[in-house]
């Protein structure tokens, strides 16, 4: 079953501009569906089970459709694997603990080598999550509990600050209340200017997108979905023309060459390579001086924005961009 709307390139999906607002506006429609059926039913609601085992058929409704009120965490592991055997308990535990705010997906590859094919995992165990539909790769092998915690606090994170995605827990038997109090939830109300930039987005009109998102920020400078969208458009149109295979062959051949570089990284940012991106991006603002240092730096704060400033890869950019500059 071929998942839908799962961005498989690293989470940098263009069309994620709507997915966030959309995103938010269902997650506070289930916060308030949760609320209802709460007072409707007069009872603190149960906490339903927080590890699931997945499989191909089910893939759509317990990740795809769970993960529009709840981060889902996938976890491909496989009975032979020893590192999973190391990973999973941790992963399992966390779940108990951290009491709703994400849901443990477990996925056997033996038996689901279609989804283990589409996620392109290279080796178990290997953590993904799932926020709003979009797929999102955490981490491979058996790391650490402290580092699989870090992780976790930062996706939760990213979920509450992108998305407005808070997880809690819901009792099942509430949900014929839950479906009614959704039809009283009022819909949040369109921004014309924005859904005009996201239009020509959509439409491939990159120079009207970009002038319309630069519009919207003129007006509301913290708009923080014309701020993806912008950077979105720029990185589509500056890549539109190129020949990816000269433009690679320029940046090895000159190093120093800053133009070169970033050409590179727009490339591998939009092929879902974020850390390749990043990394050759600090490199340059480490290898160079004056205009050429600043021009490295803006890019790589552009292309920030293009993946979001909660993702751990960003964070830790960010870090590593302020090492060498500091």
């Amino acid at each position: 079953m071929q998942p839908r709307n799962v961005s498989m390139s690293g989470a940098v999906d263009l069309s994620a501009v709507k997915a966030a607002a959309e995103a938010k506006q269902k997650a506070e429609q289930a916060r308030a569906q949760r609320a209802a059926a709460q007072s409707d039913g007069g009872q603190q609601a149960a906490q339903v089970s927080l590890v699931i085992d997945v499989d191909e058929a089910g893939f759509e409704r317990d990740v795809i459709q769970r993960s529009a009120e709840v981060p889902v965490v996938i976890d491909f592991w496989a009975d032979w694997c020893q590192p999973c055997k190391q990973l999973s308990p941790i992963l399992e535990r966390l779940a108990a603990e951290y009491g709703g705010r994400f849901v443990l997906a477990k996925i056997d590859v033996d038996a689901n080598q279609m989804l283990f094919q589409q996620f392109g995992v290279q080796g178990i165990p290997a953590v993904f999550a799932v926020i709003a539909g979009q797929a999102l790769p955490l981490f491979q092998g058996a790391a650490p509990e402290p580092q699989v915690r870090q992780v976790l606090d930062q996706l939760i994170a990213a979920a509450e600050q992108r998305f407005g995605i808070v997880g809690a827990p819901v009792d099942p038997d509430q949900a014929q209340a839950v479906a009614e109090a959704q039809q009283a939830v009022p819909a949040v109300p369109d921004n014309p200017a924005l859904a005009a930039a996201h239009a020509a987005l959509d439409s491939g009109d990159l120079g009207g997108a970009i002038t319309a998102y630069e519009n919207v920020l003129s007006d509301e400078p913290a708009n923080e979905e014309a701020k993806l969208g912008l950077a979105q458009a720029q990185l589509l149109s500056r890549v539109r023309d190129v020949d990816a295979e000269r433009v690679r062959k320029d940046a090895a051949e000159r190093p120093d060459d800053i133009a070169a570089q970033l050409a590179v990284a727009d490339l591998d940012l939009l092929g879902g390579h974020v850390e390749d991106a990043f990394g050759r991006l600090v490199g340059a603002v480490q290898r160079s001086v004056g205009d050429d240092r600043d021009t490295a730096r803006v890019r790589l704060l552009e292309l920030f924005e293009v993946v979001g400033a909660e993702d751990p890869r960003v964070v830790a950019a960010r870090g590593a961009l302020a090492r060498v500059l500091f």
